[in-house]
């Protein structure tokens, strides 16, 4: 890689921007947007790009802070999951704030300017494309003998987290949303089986950390594999991918929000004899089909998680307050 891949300035236009609006404003700091039509010229900026010559590949991830104000990643080989040689020393890191439509990133040896989604750097020595990336498994339909848990057809397969009353989420244009309280399945799993779902996070650029589009799964009623926007973050194991309070994931395979994301989970039951455990659960997870967590090793319940013992568990999903959407949750349990 030259070293104009290295030092850039990066230099953002945007055209056509659409109207700064509200689809579910959390607080007058935090809004909060659900449809890309109405997510404003922020969200136009954002996202992943990349591109290289002669046989080097360069990626930015352009993550919006809000108030127009921008980190920008960049890395070697191109993005996380698709080439990048996985060397975090060798990030590099910019910020910025937006000015009159342009993203402006100091620094001395080189400039990158995107319109019409490309990235001419340096005068067009090099180009990077803006990407939209979709997970491989992303439809994955169930296969036989799967139960599907959400098709989009109803919320019959769920109930509110005491198991008994009915769930007070949403279901919109065959989407489920996130409402009020955590949703529990109705079905309680006790052998290893694979969970596949499909989840969407909303924007909320002036939002941080664990206020940014949280949500999780729990495996069994049990585990919780974190959901969050943690786009561009570093991957710990309360951000997307992580087991909560356990495991970082081993690569951050966060898409920007408003796009689809996919889990599917290969899952192990702990082991139990006369009441006693004798093995802990274990998990295998990809995230957008990528592996995050490869085969670890389950040591109890996360925070929030019931307590372990010989009897199945179903999946619950979690809500914190923000309006994260899904679709397409099925599980296959193994013979």
């Amino acid at each position: 890689m030259q070293v104009v891949a290295l030092c850039l300035l990066v230099s953002v236009t945007i055209l056509a921007p659409a109207q700064d609006s509200k689809s579910r404003p959390r607080s007058e700091k935090e809004p909060t947007y659900t449809d890309p039509a109405q997510a404003g010229i922020d969200y136009l900026i954002q996202g992943e790009y990349v591109g290289g010559k002669e046989g080097s590949r360069f990626g930015l991830q352009v993550i919006a802070a809000g108030e127009g104000q921008f980190t920008v990643k960049g890395f070697f080989g191109g993005l996380p999951g698709d080439g990048w040689d996985g060397d975090r020393r060798g990030i590099r890191r910019w910020q910025g704030r937006r000015d009159d439509g342009k993203l402006t990133i100091a620094d001395k040896e080189a400039a990158v300017v995107i319109a019409d989604g490309k990235a001419q750097v340096a005068g067009g020595r090099w180009e990077l494309q803006r990407v939209v990336r979709r997970s491989p498994t992303e439809g994955l339909k169930p296969p036989p003998g799967a139960v599907v848990l959400f098709d989009g057809q109803n919320l019959d397969s769920w109930t509110a987290a005491d198991g008994m009353t009915p769930p007070n989420w949403m279901l919109e244009g065959g989407i489920l949303r996130v409402g009020r309280g955590d949703i529990l399945s109705k079905v309680r799993f006790t052998k290893p089986h694979t969970i596949h779902l499909e989840f969407r996070l909303p924007f909320m650029p002036r939002a941080r950390g664990q206020a940014r589009a949280n949500s999780g799964v729990y495996i069994q009623n049990r585990y919780e594999l974190q959901i969050l926007d943690s786009f561009g973050l570093e991957g710990k194991n309360n951000e997307a991918g992580g087991f909560y309070s356990q495991y970082d994931p081993k690569i951050n395979m966060c898409y920007p929000p408003l796009q689809w994301q996919t889990y599917d989970i290969e899952f192990t039951p702990a082991r139990f004899e006369n009441g006693r455990k004798t093995a802990s659960a274990r998990a295998t997870v990809r995230h957008n089909g990528v592996v995050v967590q490869d085969n670890v090793e389950l040591k109890g319940p996360t925070p929030g998680g019931a307590a372990e013992s010989e009897e199945g568990g179903g999946i619950r999903l979690q809500d914190h307050g923000d309006p994260l959407m899904f679709r397409n949750i099925w599980v296959l349990e193994k013979k």
